[in-house]
C-alpha cells in the first residue's frame, strides 16, 4: 500500500490512468444497472478523487465539467430511475449554490446568519407570483402568468431582489454581533415566512397558506423545461457562474477585507477598512446566489409556499458549511453534497430495506424505533461524529502560501531597482 501511494503521489498519468478507469467502471456500472444508488454515488465520488489529484486547476475543472455534463446524465440515462437521480444532482446543486452564498456570510465575514432561507423564498415568489395568476390581483397592467421565456429574466430579478433585502437586513443590525446577531437574523426569517403565509388579504398576492401552483415552467427556443433532467443543466450553468464568481471573491482585496473582519474587526477598521460597507456587501452577495436558486426552485417544483422556508432550512444549510468546513469553497461544496444525498437518497433507502424487511418478517422493531421514524436521528448522529472527529470541517480551509523570493523579486521589479528588498518595500510594492 505505501509503495501504491508514493507510486501516485508523483504519477500524474499514473493518477490520469485511475481516475479515467474509475468512472469508465461506475458509469457502465449505473447505465447498466437498473437501479443502483451505489453506482450512482461512487459515480459522484470520482469528483471528490479528482479533487485530490495533481493535476491543474484548470484540467481539474475540466475533467470535473465532462463527468458531469456528459458522463452522469448518460450513464443514469438507461434505467427507469433517471429523472429520480437527476432530481437528486438538480437539488444537489441548488443547495451548493446557497451554501456557497452562506459561506461569504459565516465563512469568510464571520456573520452567523439563521435566517437565510427568506432570500431564498425572496427568489421563490418573485418569479412564482409573476408566472402565475397572481399578478393580476395587484398589478393595474400586463398579462399574467408570464411566459417562460422570462424565467431566464427573472433569475436576474430574484437575484437583485435578494441582494437589495440582505442590504435591507444588514443596515439595521449590523450594529449587533455574535449570538444576538444569529437572533436578529432568525427572526428576519421568520418574519418573511410568516409575511409569505397572510399575504393573502385583504389583496391577494401570495395566496397565503395554500400556495401558488401552476407555475410557468421556463422556455427556450420553443423547448418548456418541465423534467429535473432538463432544470439539471440549467443548475450546472448557474453553479459555474456561482463559483466562478466565489473564487474570485475569496482571493479579491474585498475577499481579504471579509477575512480580515472575521478575525478581528478592529484591527481591520484600522487598517482602513470600512466595517459598514464590507459586512453589507457580504449579505447582498451572498443574498443573490440564494434569490438566484429560488427562482429555479419555484420553476422546478412548479409550487411554492410557505412550508419550503422554514428555520430548518436555514439550520440545514448553515449545518452544511459548518461540515465541509467554513471558509473552505472545495468543503462548502463538499458538505452541502453530503448532506443533501444523506437527506434524500442514503437514508430514504436505508429505511425503506429496513422497513420492507420488517413487513416480510425478518426483522422486528419496536413501534417507537420504527426506521421511518428514527430517520432524522440518524441523521443527527451522523452529525454528531462528523463534528468529533472532523471539527474543522470535511475540508478545512487553507491559506494560500507565498513564495517569499518570488515576492520580494516581483517587488523588485514594481520598484525598479536592484537593491536588496526589505519586508517593508515588499509590503509597499
Amino acid at each position: 500500500m505505501e509503495k501504491l501511494k508514493s507510486f501516485l503521489s508523483g504519477n500524474k498519468l499514473a493518477q490520469g490512468v485511475l481516475i479515467g478507469v474509475y468512472v469508465l467502471i461506475t458509469s457502465l456500472a449505473l447505465y447498466l444497472s437498473q437501479k443502483s444508488v451505489v453506482a450512482f454515488l461512487l459515480l459522484l465520488f470520482s469528483l471528490l478523487l479528482l479533487y485530490y489529484t495533481q493535476f491543474s486547476n484548470r484540467l481539474k475543472w475540466l475533467l470535473a465539467g465532462v463527468v458531469l455534463v456528459g458522463v452522469l446524465p448518460w450513464a443514469a440515462s438507461s434505467g427507469p430511475s433517471y429523472q429520480s437521480y437527476m432530481e437528486v444532482a438538480t437539488l444537489v446543486g441548488i443547495y451548493v449554490a446557497m451554501a456557497l452564498g452562506l459561506n461569504i456570510v459565516v465563512g469568510l465575514a464571520g456573520l452567523l446568519d439563521l435566517g437565510f432561507v427568506a432570500f431564498f423564498a425572496i427568489g421563490a415568489y418573485t418569479y412564482g407570483i409573476f408566472a402565475t395568476g397572481q399578478a393580476a390581483n395587484f398589478m393595474p397592467f400586463g398579462e399574467y402568468p408570464l411566459s417562460g421565456g422570462s424565467f431566464w429574466f427573472f433569475i436576474l430579478v430574484g437575484c437583485f431582489a435578494a441582494a437589495l433585502c440582505g442590504v435591507l437586513l444588514g443596515i439595521p443590525v449590523l450594529r449587533v454581533k455574535g449570538d444576538y446577531l444569529a437572533i436578529v437574523t432568525l427572526g428576519f426569517g421568520e418574519i418573511i415566512r410568516i409575511v409569505y403565509n397572510n399575504l393573502d388579504k385583504p389583496v391577494n398576492i401570495t395566496n397565503g397558506a395554500m400556495g401558488i401552483s401552476s407555475v410557468t415552467p421556463p422556455e427556450l427556443f420553443g423547448i418548456q423545461f418541465t423534467y429535473p433532467s432538463q432544470f439539471y443543466y440549467i443548475v450546472l450553468g448557474i453553479l459555474v457562474v456561482v463559483m466562478f464568481a466565489v473564487r474570485n471573491f475569496e482571493y479579491s482585496k474585498i475577499g481579504r477585507s471579509w477575512k480580515a473582519v472575521r478575525e478581528n474587526e478592529i484591527a481591520a477598521q484600522s487598517m482602513g477598512i470600512h466595517l459598514v460597507k464590507t459586512k453589507l456587501l457580504a449579505f447582498a452577495i451572498g443574498a443573490s446566489f440564494s434569490g438566484m436558486m429560488g427562482v429555479v426552485f419555484a420553476a422546478k417544483q412548479a409550487f411554492v409556499d410557505p412550508t419550503s422556508f422554514t428555520l430548518l432550512e436555514s439550520i440545514t444549510i448553515l449545518v452544511m458549511v459548518i461540515l465541509g468546513g467554513m471558509g473552505s469553497v472545495p468543503g462548502v461544496i463538499l458538505g452541502a453534497a453530503v448532506v443533501t444525498i444523506l437527506n434524500l437518497q442514503v437514508l430514504t433507502e436505508v429505511t425503506n430495506w429496513l422497513n420492507q424487511l420488517s413487513m416480510e418478517g425478518a426483522i422486528s422493531f419496536p413501534e417507537a424505533l420504527s426506521p421511518s421514524k428514527m430517520q432524522r436521528f440518524i441523521f443527527g448522529a451522523i452529525l454528531i461524529l462528523f463534528a468529533i472527529y472532523r471539527p474543522q470541517g470535511l475540508i478545512p480551509a487553507k491559506n494560500p502560501v507565498f513564495n517569499e523570493d518570488e515576492l520580494k523579486k516581483h517587488a523588485a521589479k514594481q520598484t525598479g531597482t536592484k537593491e536588496p528588498v526589505t519586508e517593508d518595500r515588499v509590503m509597499q510594492a
